[in-house]
Order: C-alpha cells, then sequence, then structure tokens
C-alpha cells in the first residue's frame, strides 16, 4: 500500500511540475498596457535618444492605441470576432496611432520606427500564435 501511495504521488508530482512548465496548461498571459508601453519606450529611446517630453508623449500615444485596441479586442471576442473583421476595425486605431507618432518623431524618425522597429517587435511568425505547426 506504501509503494501504491508513493508511486501516486510521484506520478502527481511530475504531471505538476510538466503543466507548470507549459505555462499552467492555460495559454498565454497577455500583457499589460504598461508593460507594453515600457517595451516600446525603451526600443524608441535608445533609437531615437528624444528629449523627456517627447518620450512623454510617445508614451502617451502608445498607452492610448493600447488601450483602443484592448477595449476593440474585446468586443469583438465577446461578439465571435473573425480575424479578418477585427484587422479591418483596428487599421483606424493604427492610422491615428501613426499620424501623432509622425508629428512626434518626425519624418526620418518616424520612416526608421515603420521600417526597422515596429517589425522587430512583432510575434515571430506574424502573430499567428504558437504551436509546432507544419504546413
Amino acid at each position: 500500500m506504501k509503494k501504491r501511495f508513493l508511486l501516486f504521488t510521484g506520478i502527481l508530482l511530475t504531471c505538476t511540475m510538466m503543466l507548470n512548465a507549459q505555462g499552467g496548461g492555460g495559454g498565454f498571459q497577455r500583457r499589460t498596457v504598461e508593460e507594453r508601453v515600457k517595451t516600446v519606450h525603451q526600443k524608441i529611446d535608445s533609437a531615437f535618444k528624444l528629449d523627456a517630453a517627447k518620450l512623454t508623449q510617445v508614451d502617451s500615444v502608445f498607452a492610448n492605441y493600447y488601450r483602443s485596441t484592448d477595449k476593440l479586442r474585446e468586443e469583438l471576442m465577446a461578439g465571435g470576432g473573425d480575424r479578418s473583421a477585427m484587422r479591418e476595425k483596428m487599421q483606424p486605431l493604427t492610422d491615428a496611432r501613426d499620424k501623432e507618432l509622425r508629428v512626434v518623431l518626425g519624418d526620418d524618425n518616424f520612416k526608421k520606427w515603420k521600417d526597422e522597429i515596429e517589425p522587430s517587435m512583432r510575434r515571430p511568425g506574424g502573430g499567428q500564435g504558437g504551436g509546432n505547426r507544419q504546413n
């Protein structure tokens, strides 16, 4: 009886450790607006060395953008939203963000942002989710 108990406990412990190693089995956790703004802040600060006032403006632009996209994403997901509809409705938010960024950064820095920095911040695979997919 002791052997069965120890075996069961060992198996349970092993399964628990494996699930925790997989992120608890619940998928990924979306970062908060503040965490995402901090990431952008660091990238832009290291790339452009802007003054504090401009960095504050950039932080504000991205905080508004991330809050708006999160709100829209929640609304679309609650309605069983599909990806193409989500992309279509998020495009005006991205365009407004880019318009504000162009004003703050200037044309040259904005071009560098769009061509180099923004693509490096996207998830690998174009945001198609994780997994070990093979086509």
